[in-house]
């Protein structure tokens, strides 16, 4: 097959890259091209000729879409259906990367695939509208949501904490927000093997399991083999301009029904921390 992943500089991108064999892949990044430009997507979309087009890029700075709605909605919305409209337009699939924010986080069990969109965030609320418009233009379009993605390279949640634990002897971390840490080998392995079974529709895609945000604190100091202290607090105590989703896990039977199994995240995590080192 003929692979062409856009964000290929990305946290995300970058694993797909490395993991990605036996195909021809083709990574595209910002400096390639600007998915906000059709004519531009178009011609990146001829001239690699992809069987599949595995849609990374995004707008992902949760509380600067507050603040760029413009921005988030150009990048998030017009940039993937400027990428579903080449597809179309080549005959290609396409895999797109979305998210537990088109959720409102306000039930306590997992979000199945066919739970309402109903967004509180901007970031949210892009990614809900391109959903809608790709499954508008390519029916058998694959859209894979994901969840507090983590991985080397790139700035995420284990990094940051880490990082402070160097130079504090406690963190304060909020417990009222859960989710399901996810591994950027692990998702990138999937989207992988979502591909090469030819998936159509929606899929979540997260590493087993579930925690909050201290939980998931606590377990990096831990194995990090650290003494900083970690301290519960609530979201209230940290006000930010995008709410986040108190309860975001997405359940994993989508995955699961096309014998995907993805490993437990504290798994996930070890992992991480000793490609870290």
């Amino acid at each position: 097959m003929r692979i062409t992943i856009f964000g290929a500089t990305g946290l995300l991108g970058k694993v797909l890259m490395r993991e990605w064999r036996e195909d021809e892949v083709t990574g595209l990044g910002s400096a390639d091209g600007d998915i906000r430009d059709g004519e531009q997507v178009l011609h990146l979309v001829q001239r690699s000729r992809p069987d599949w087009i595995v849609l990374a890029t995004a707008y992902t700075d949760v509380d600067g879409c507050e603040t760029h709605r413009d921005l988030a909605f150009d990048v998030n919305c017009v940039g993937a259906v400027n990428v579903a409209r080449a597809a179309k337009q080549q005959g290609a699939r396409l895999l797109f990367l979305s998210t537990d924010y088109v959720f409102d986080g306000t039930k306590t069990t997992p979000y199945s695939t066919d739970d309402p969109r109903s967004p509180r965030s901007v970031y949210g609320q892009s990614k809900a509208r391109a959903e809608i418009r790709i499954g508008e233009i390519l029916p058998d379009g694959c859209i894979v949501r994901t969840s507090w993605l983590f991985g080397t390279g790139g700035k995420c949640f284990p990094d940051t904490i880490l990082k402070l634990a160097a130079s504090r002897p406690q963190v304060e971390v909020v417990g009222d927000q859960r989710g399901s840490p996810t591994y950027s080998v692990d998702l990138a392995r999937a989207l992988i093997q979502l591909c090469r079974q030819g998936a159509r529709g929606v899929v979540h895609a997260t590493n087993r399991g579930e925690c909050s945000w201290y939980e998931f604190a606590r377990e990096i100091i831990a194995r990090a083999g650290l003494d900083t202290i970690v301290r519960q607090t609530t979201s209230d105590k940290f006000i930010r301009p995008a709410e986040r989703p108190k309860y975001s896990v997405l359940s994993p039977e989508s995955l699961q029904n096309r014998n995907i199994v993805m490993p437990d995240w504290p798994d996930a995590l070890q992992r991480y921390l000793a490609e870290r080192t």
